[in-house]
């Protein structure tokens, strides 16, 4: 079965470093460029929808800001 995932970035904590978004398999991550945290740095984001949900930018994040969620997705679900 095919797993999907996604993350939720804590933007009180996420400092922009873009550590995670280098260390995506996928390339699902970003910069947002468009906004700023609190103390004024540009969160990451998901720019795609091809998370696998490995947790590999949960491990690099310097300040546990990301939340990685998995899912198996089912045959049915498929349909």
């Amino acid at each position: 079965m095919p797993v999907s995932g996604w993350i939720k970035v804590e933007e009180l904590y996420c400092k922009g470093c873009g550590l995670c978004v280098d260390a995506c398999p996928q390339e699902v991550l970003a910069l947002d460029m468009d906004r700023l945290t609190p103390k004024g740095y540009h969160p990451a984001k998901m720019i795609t929808k091809s998370c696998t949900g490995c947790g590999i930018c949960a491990v690099v994040c310097p300040d546990a800001a990301i939340t990685v969620h998995r899912e198996k997705t089912t045959e049915k679900a498929r349909r």
